[in-house]
């Protein structure tokens, strides 16, 4: 048990005194470099739901299995995902990332950097195969004003 204690131990790292910072969490439109925060409470639900395996099998005539697998190269889905009483965005935060929503994904648009407190680093696009955005008024009743606050959901993949 004590073994287990002290590996346990040695993974965790202090902070050097003095150095605390912490990157916000962003999203940076990659084709004119404008990031737009986003709330630090975002949680990534789906982040241990995906593998980059695949594979598919098949009988041959013969009667035996035949295995196909090799390792996916991009598309992993990010979604980002507020709780109720966190992660709040104004009206003004939404609609920039429905326009950004908007954008086909191609060579020069619709590739973006999202950036976690932690330091990770992913190049995305919105999930267009499905919702990309999800605001619902914060109050319950329609929001107008510029800042006014919404519940948030984002889905992504991972480019």
């Amino acid at each position: 048990m004590r073994a287990t204690n002290r590996a346990f131990f040695n993974f965790l790292t202090l902070p050097e005194p003095g150095r605390c910072e912490s990157i916000p969490m962003q999203l940076k439109n990659l084709s004119n470099e404008v990031a737009l925060l986003l709330p630090d409470d975002l949680l990534w639900s789906d982040e241990h739901a995906w593998s980059p395996a695949v594979a598919s099998t098949s009988y041959l005539i013969t009667g035996a299995l035949l295995i196909q697998s090799a390792t996916r190269q991009a598309g992993r889905p990010i979604t980002l995902v507020g709780a109720p009483d966190m992660a709040w965005v104004t009206r003004a935060t939404v609609e920039q990332l429905r326009a950004w929503a908007a954008l086909a994904v191609s060579s020069a648009s619709g590739r973006f950097g999202l950036t976690f407190v932690d330091g990770r680093s992913f190049t995305v696009a919105f999930r267009h195969t499905e919702t990309a955005i999800e605001a619902e008024p914060v109050l319950g009743i329609p929001a107008r004003a510029d800042a006014d606050f919404y519940r948030l959901t984002l889905r992504f993949l991972e480019i």
